[in-house]
């Protein structure tokens, strides 16, 4: 690899006595929750406060929450700056949202699945996006769901199959495509490689394909603009980056993909700072660091005289082996480039360090 690229640098490691699911920066703060569950079955939310001296970084325990059930994700995306309320799904099926300053009982709750929450996204909190503050929810049980923390108990949109036979477990969800007051797209991912597009405006399937493996990541490189590109991540080793400004009537969207970390790559996070940069999370306990270079054109005609799309390039930038259990999670923080913490199997968060960022 080469030393002129971004290094990932281990700033604070911390062993914890509970399974860790997911952790997200606090938005506006040097602070990051994370989300888990202890053995006995209950559900932890623990907050952090990043502290430095002259030796190395520490993290400072702020909240130690522990609630009935088992937490598996967690966002601030539908939360004011003002508020910063955080959202949780848990192992029962339930939609919370938490004020971490008041948090004995949550603000808001709702039974949202018949099974495990899998999958949380937010979408027109913390000035991004137009439109309502909204949440997506995906589930063990099939079904994606979107709630408006407004409306009680009732979701706005509930997206699955008619038949029980065709029900697939699905593993993630995210927001895009919201760029003004009626656009917004929801994209999921399922156990058997499905991807599905779910146009909001029109309460329709917009796209689907399918990547072979089950799909345990998904992102839009940003909510808040017209559908740019899509990073999915999948079982055995594979992303795949598709162009999401051309739309081929028969081809769909042209994509391409990438074989990496030798295991299942769990989850992807843009950086805010520049979102042609990504990080992913490998089942092997390793970070890897891409770059997506656009190419000189991005269309082109075809035969029958249809635009296509054309794909750029995607480069490794840099890798890292943490643990040896896999990486569940892994956010970038808004507020300072390159500030990242991540969560692993090994029941230990860490916060990390990517420098040249800015070079790249």
């Amino acid at each position: 690899m080469d030393p002129s690229n971004p290094q990932i640098i281990t700033h604070v490691q911390k062993s914890l006595n509970y399974t860790l699911f997911d952790a997200k920066f606090v938005p506006r703060s040097a602070k990051f929750v994370c989300v888990g569950s202890k053995a006995n079955g209950s559900g932890v939310i623990q907050m952090y406060e990043l502290t430095h001296n002259e030796m190395k970084g520490n993290v400072n325990l702020l909240k130690d929450l522990e609630k009935s059930k088992s937490f598996k994700c967690c966002t601030f995306g539908a939360s004011s700056l003002k508020t910063r309320f955080l959202a949780t799904g848990d192992f029962d099926g339930k939609l919370a949202i938490w004020d971490l300053e008041k948090p004995s009982l949550p603000v808001y709750s709702t039974k949202a699945h018949k099974e495990i929450i899998n999958g949380i996204d937010g979408i027109g909190g913390l000035g991004i996006g137009e439109g309502a503050p909204e949440l997506v929810t995906c589930s063990r049980d099939g079904s994606v769901k979107v709630w408006d923390p407004r409306q009680k108990d009732i979701p706005v949109a509930n997206m699955e199959a008619s038949n029980q036979d065709m029900k697939r477990d699905c593993w993630c969800v995210a927001f895009g495509h919201s760029y003004n007051e009626s656009e917004r797209i929801v994209c999921a991912g399922y156990d058997n490689g499905d991807i599905k597009m779910f146009d909001l405006r029109n309460m329709s399937l917009r796209w689907e394909t399918h990547v072979k493996n089950g799909v345990c990541g998904l992102e839009f490189d940003r909510k808040d603009i017209v559908m740019n590109k899509l990073v999915a991540t999948t079982l055995e080793s594979k992303l795949h980056v598709f162009d999401l400004r051309t739309h081929h009537p028969n081809k769909g969207y042209s994509s391409i993909t990438q074989k990496a970390h030798d295991s299942t790559i769990w989850s992807v996070k843009h950086l805010p700072q520049n979102r042609d940069i990504f990080m992913t999370t490998g089942g092997v306990g390793s970070l890897n660091l891409w770059k997506y270079s656009y190419p000189s054109k991005r269309t082109e005609v075809d035969d029958e005289g249809f635009e296509v799309g054309v794909m750029g390039s995607l480069t490794k930038l840099q890798n890292v082996t943490l643990a040896t259990q896999p990486i569940a999670s892994f956010d970038w923080s808004a507020d300072k480039e390159g500030l990242g913490v991540c969560t692993a199997f090994d029941q230990t968060l860490r916060v990390l360090v990517v420098t040249k960022l800015n070079k790249v």
